[in-house]
């Protein structure tokens, strides 16, 4: 190791110390040399991958449906000789419909995974500062590589993301481990801290329910607590035929629980959440399903539509009287910043679908420009859970809330749920639990961070197999 720190360590630990000197408590600048000589790169000698297939019940949403999630783990050790397992789940026809539809569901999944296997090939014998210098020097490469063996020259950068959010969260724990740092606060660099000072005590759970989907078990899930809804729209069909279908899902459902109240909204009402997931092909469109929405009352409950337009439609949005966030499209900061300039008021974050290290980049600027942001899921396994909760939890409430959102409906897909949850190092503490419809997010999901820093001895075995 070369012993040298880059300037983005040295603020963080700068920071870290000057802060000391807050409240008359002197900061000592011997801790902080030594911190500074402490940073030294980190360089890896051995890496390996491997994936789960977990099947799930059909889950019906950009027109078409996925009925497995490949749950993807990456292994990385130092030269120190300290390793850590990140995990990933791919979502294929969320990242890129284009390699979902030209690919049978394991064949999209492997290519997927080949990409994973590519970064961490390329990370072995190498070194680096940081998970943030690293992610700049995997994503192009590893997205160029995915451009080569789909065959598809306009591969979604997410797409290079997804397969990269194992490898992201593997170097993120071991970064924070060679460098002494106990928690995810002290992962997070200091510059980046600001966007994630929340602390809210509960996380909303919110629920996902396609086009179709009984009603029943929407007015379930309310009677349970659940008080805010994601509705995935953008139907099957044509432009007229998706409308419809669109419209009358949201009739179907406000007339099941329009009525209902929650202590979790300034008005009081239960909230709406709705994914065309890039449907809908022109504005004149969504104004009739915002027009659908105030003739049956239910306008004033739409709390956010996200991601109504394909990425590459530059429609200017801020003028429709209702928030409408981006998701998929914010691939980078640039993109991010750019449909913020379009008049996108919210912006989705997926640490466990785009890595971390780009959720906080995301996350910055976002707050930086007051444009509020919150998370959605990709229907992730539990430990997964909690690293987009330890987002959630810090993220600055959306209007009209006073508790962080975060979306999540893995319980509701994967077949073997249960089962899956046993994986999680800390099940069965309150904050891996949804209790009417929140997560308490209490002072122990701060102090453990969520579990994820622990070691899941189901993870580990995956690569213990033919060893002493």
């Amino acid at each position: 190791m070369d012993g040298k720190i880059n300037r983005r360590d040295f603020v963080n630990y700068a920071g870290s110390f000057m802060t000391l000197g807050i409240g008359g408590i002197k900061p000592d600048f011997t801790k902080l040399t030594d911190a500074m000589r402490t940073l030294s790169r980190i360089r890896i000698k051995e890496v390996s991958a491997n994936f789960e297939r977990e099947p799930l019940s059909p889950y019906r949403f950009k027109g078409s449906v996925i009925t497995e999630a490949w749950q993807t783990a990456a292994y990385i050790e130092s030269e120190s000789g300290i390793h850590k397992i990140g995990l990933g789940t791919q979502n294929v026809l969320w990242s890129d419909p284009d390699v979902f539809s030209r690919h049978s569901t394991a064949g999209g999944s492997a290519l997927m995974f080949a990409m994973t296997e590519r970064a961490l090939q390329l990370m072995k014998g190498q070194s680096f500062h940081n998970p943030l210098d690293l992610l700049d020097e995997l994503l192009p490469q590893v997205h160029d590589y995915g451009k080569e063996i789909t065959g598809n020259p306009n591969l979604r950068k997410t797409f290079a993301l997804n397969a990269l959010v194992p490898v992201d969260n593997a170097a993120w724990l071991l970064y924070a481990a060679e460098n002494n740092m106990k928690n995810f606060d002290e992962m997070i660099p200091v510059e980046y801290r600001a966007c994630l000072s929340h602390r809210h005590k509960r996380v909303a759970s919110i629920p996902s329910y396609s086009v179709g989907t009984d009603v029943s078990k929407i007015k379930a899930a309310a009677d349970e607590g659940y008080f805010i809804m994601k509705l995935k729209i953008g139907s099957a069909g044509t432009q007229k035929e998706m409308l419809e279908k669109d419209m009358a899902f949201l009739s179907a459902v406000h007339a099941a629980i329009g009525h209902y109240k929650t202590p979790h909204t300034v008005d009081g009402k239960i909230p709406y959440y709705l994914d065309p997931n890039g449907r809908y092909e022109r504005k004149e469109t969504l104004l009739r399903l915002l027009d659908h929405a105030k003739k049956i009352a239910a306008f004033n409950q739409l709390a956010v539509i996200e991601e109504p337009f394909a990425e590459n439609n530059e429609t200017h949005v801020g003028d429709l009287g209702i928030i409408i966030a981006a998701d998929e499209s914010a691939h980078t900061v640039e993109d991010a910043a750019r449909r913020m300039e379009q008049g996108y008021k919210a912006i989705v974050v997926k640490a466990i679908a785009k890595t971390l290290s780009m959720t906080l980049r995301i996350a910055k600027l976002a707050y930086e420009k007051k444009v509020p942001c919150f998370c959605a899921d990709l229907t992730v396994n539990p430990i997964l859970v909690d690293w987009n909760k330890s987002v959630a939890a810090r993220l600055s409430p959306l209007p009209n809330f006073d508790i962080g959102l975060m979306e999540t409906n893995g319980h509701q897909y994967y077949k073997n749920w249960k089962q899956m949850m046993s994986y999680h190092p800390k099940a069965g503490a309150i904050w891996t639990e949804t209790r009417n419809g929140v997560y308490q997010t209490d002072q122990s999901f701060y102090d453990e961070s969520g579990g994820i820093f622990e070691p899941s001895s189901h993870y580990e075995q995956l690569f213990n197999k033919g060893k002493d």
